[in-house]
């Protein structure tokens, strides 16, 4: 893809996912926009193995957007990366297409294994704020992370998972790309767990109170 084309289509892509844009030039200031042309480039530069040269335009655009993107790592078109500040992609990671990440998301290894270490997204993932998806496996098409997971095992397609360690809550969560980026009402099982405890305890509290009343007419 032409480096014109190429602007136009990242540019494109901030404005459909972006609520806070208002105009074309904004997306210049961008951090998402401003990093993945310093990746493009960066990892052109890696595939012929000027190692040095990759890492160099990789680190500039870390420093300029605090979005730190290894040049080998591989990624799909229309990746998104809202806000962006303490994102980080590792060497081996695999992105598809229409990927969604916001701030703090870490896709990282789990050591100092060699090889494929890192986890591959496929298309149309959303990870929520501050989520770390650490190792060597997949996170299935259209799946879900939500804000502050920690998801160390492969995810199937169409999921949902959220907690520490992750939890895949909800399956067949299939929905159009642009429609998942609410990374707010997403399933909380905790609670779901606390509130169920409440209704029943309750029902003991009232069951408890009419064997009392009962006992007292008696006697």
């Amino acid at each position: 893809m032409g480096i014109i084309k190429r602007i136009k289509n990242e540019i494109a892509i901030v404005k459909d996912r972006d609520p806070a844009i208002h105009s074309s030039m904004e997306v210049f200031l961008y951090p998402s926009f401003r990093v993945m042309l310093h990746y493009r480039l960066a990892h052109k530069l890696y595939l012929h193995k000027h190692y040095f040269l990759a890492r160099l335009i990789s680190q500039r655009g870390v420093r300029k957007t605090g979005i730190e993107i290894h040049p080998g790592a591989t990624i799909g078109e229309g990746l998104f990366i809202d806000h962006g500040t303490g994102v980080i992609i590792g060497e081996t990671a695999i992105l598809g297409n229409n990927v969604t990440l916001y701030q703090g998301v870490t896709l990282g290894g789990t050591g100092k294994e060699h090889g494929k270490r890192h986890p591959t997204l496929k298309d149309n993932v959303m990870v929520s704020a501050g989520a770390k998806v650490l190792g060597s496996f997949t996170v299935g098409e259209n799946s879900k992370i939500g804000a502050g997971a920690v998801v160390l095992e492969e995810v199937p397609p169409n999921c949902t998972v959220v907690g520490v360690p992750g939890r895949i809550v909800r399956r067949d969560n299939v929905a159009i790309p642009k429609d998942t980026l609410d990374q707010i009402h997403l399933p909380d099982p905790v609670k779901d767990d606390i509130t169920r405890l409440q209704t029943e305890n309750n029902e003991l509290k009232e069951r408890i109170d009419k064997l009392e009343k009962a006992i007292a007419q008696n006697n």
